[in-house]
């Protein structure tokens, strides 16, 4: 079966990348130069994608800084630090970009139908941290049905599935998961900052850093704290 995984390079698309290959797929990796703030995480995309043998791996390259709105795309609005989780699941957070996971979606589902693939894996989660609007069982069921009724292979033939198999796992859950799986934590990046080391800082890394820290376990990741 083939399957096309959204692979940002993070610990939950990486751990999704080697769930659909653990489900026995032929793997499409495809990642997004949006121009974000932290475009890092394609350095470890690419060595995720490697390591993990995918068949493919396509990077689309397209600019959302042209409309910034988001402290991801907009070097003027700053990016959130020191946060607990409560104070990052109070509102929508400013590291929302808008309509992303539908622009990604978009992609994947054409690569997805062009390749005649069956699945589409992504790694959105809605525990833990759910303030993204794209990252919700709502969404997930509405894009779905858009797959049904906006392609050829949804109208006529079996279809395309988006699978999602972290949205309902904690943090400390999808490291377990991954740790089963094989996936080199090392390599991946979950930073918002950009800079060389992940900050240990941003809403991502402080939930990432806690995450292991509940579990006992020491992150692999290269901290600026630690220097």
């Amino acid at each position: 079966m083939k399957a096309v995984v959204l692979l940002s390079g993070g610990l939950d698309s990486s751990t999704v990348l080697y769930q659909a290959k653990a489900d026995g797929c032929d793997c499409y990796a495809i990642s997004f130069d949006y121009q974000q703030r932290h475009r890092r995480e394609l350095k470890s995309a690419v060595a995720i994608a490697k390591g993990a043998g995918v068949t493919e791996h396509q990077v689309i390259t397209f600019n959302l800084r042209q409309w910034g709105g988001s402290a991801l795309t907009d070097d003027e609005i700053d990016l959130p630090t020191e946060r607990s989780v409560d104070e990052m699941s109070q509102d929508i957070p400013i590291t929302y970009v808008p309509a992303r996971n539908t622009i990604f979606l978009s992609f994947a589902l054409s690569y997805a139908e062009a390749i005649a693939a069956q699945r589409v894996y992504l790694g959105v989660n809605a525990l833990d941290y759910s303030g993204y609007p794209d990252c919700r069982p709502d969404y997930i069921r509405a894009m779905q049905e858009v797959f049904n009724l906006g392609t050829k292979e949804g109208r006529e033939g079996a279809g395309i599935e988006i699978v999602a198999p972290l949205i309902d796992l904690r943090k400390t859950e999808i490291i377990n998961l991954g740790n089963k799986l094989g996936v080199p934590w090392d390599q991946t990046w979950s930073c918002y900052a950009g800079g060389d080391l992940a900050c240990g800082v941003c809403d991502s890394c402080r939930l990432r850093l806690a995450a292991f820290a509940e579990l006992g376990l020491k992150d692999s990741v290269d901290y600026e704290l630690e220097k």
